[in-house]
């Protein structure tokens, strides 16, 4: 019991002075066999001592005292693309309200709990950054101002400001003023003859120009902008989509799809914790091999496990090579 108690001691220790670890990290420290320091770490967690990441490093969670929260910071690598985005800029901002967002970014500030807290101001849902305080919250939001109304607010001071200083004078005073600093100090005798080149010359448009004559009440058509639109979900793919959601697989990335084809990365929970799958259903009447040796290497080049959601029948070649390769690929059938 005593050695149970120091050995427990020594990772706390480690964990104070280094901060989140994973626990081949701490088992490497202690020179212990890795699967002992995660039955400790697991006995600390219960106890308190110790608390555990939503975040995965390579498939484990990293493990962590109380308050060390912040220096995850060094981990946030380890998200998935658009948790990144999302990541960098609620950091970025402190505060943000969740209906301003992308619906990607919406998404991707549920998934990242280690760094997005949530709260609600008048039934809206806003997302602090962790280290940004509870006291802290009014403050940022209060100094948030409208940014053109800043600018319009500013520019109506400058004016006054101006009016303020410069004294009173008729519009023909100020206009001779104007014309002043532009013209030299010096007086110059211009001869008579030359006079009128200087005078101010009244541009006459040519033929050509004239035939150019722009009606200003006239509007242009502006240069029309493509509108992208999103693909309308086929019954199949919509299918999926509701079958993942029943079996508890979380959508992390949507790829791509077609009326007979969905293509997406997935989470499932496990007793080793969540584990990622390139994600693939298709539509056929018989999945063949070459169908799962295609999922597989682009599974492979993320690298990524791959599950093979299908519709249909199962060729004998492919279940010879699910066979062979069944640790790393997954199916199951939708009907």
């Amino acid at each position: 019991m005593l050695e149970a108690k120091e050995v427990s001691n020594k990772i706390v220790d480690f964990l104070r002075m280094r901060g989140p670890s994973l626990p081949i990290h701490i088992a490497k420290y202690l020179q212990m066999n890795s699967l002992f320091v995660s039955a400790f770490l697991s006995e600390l967690v219960d106890d308190r001592r110790v608390i555990v990441s939503n975040m995965r490093v390579g498939g484990s969670p990293l493990y962590l005292l109380q308050g060390q929260e912040p220096r995850l910071d060094s981990y946030h690598q380890h998200l998935h693309p658009k948790e990144i985005e999302a990541y960098l800029l609620l950091k970025k901002e402190g505060i943000l309200k969740d209906a301003e967002q992308d619906p990607a970014i919406r998404v991707a500030l549920r998934a990242i709990k280690d760094f997005a807290i949530a709260f609600k101001i008048d039934d809206d849902i806003y997302w602090r950054y962790l280290v940004v305080k509870e006291t802290e919250v009014m403050n940022i939001l209060n100094k948030k101002p409208n940014l053109n109304q800043f600018e319009e607010e500013t520019k109506k001071e400058e004016r006054l400001l101006e009016l303020k200083k410069e004294p009173e004078k008729t519009q023909t005073q100020r206009v001779t003023l104007k014309y002043k600093r532009e013209e030299p100090e010096k007086k110059l005798i211009i001869p008579k003859e030359k006079q009128r080149i200087i005078q101010p010359s009244i541009k006459v448009k040519t033929r050509e120009e004239q035939t150019n004559f722009e009606n200003p009440l006239i509007q242009h058509e502006l240069p029309k902008t493509k509108v992208i639109k999103e693909k309308p979900k086929s019954e199949f793919v919509i299918n999926v989509m509701n079958m993942l959601q029943s079996k508890n697989i979380r959508i992390i990335e949507e790829k791509e799809y077609k009326a007979k084809e969905y293509n997406c990365i997935s989470e499932i929970n496990s007793d080793l914790g969540p584990i990622s799958f390139l994600t693939q259903a298709k539509d056929k009447k018989s999945i063949t091999e070459e169908d799962l040796k295609k999922l597989l290497v682009e599974a492979q080049k993320i690298p990524l496990p791959a599950l093979f959601i299908y519709k249909g029948n199962i060729s004998k070649k492919a279940l010879e090579y699910l066979k062979t390769y069944s640790s790393i690929l997954k199916v199951k059938s939708m009907d």
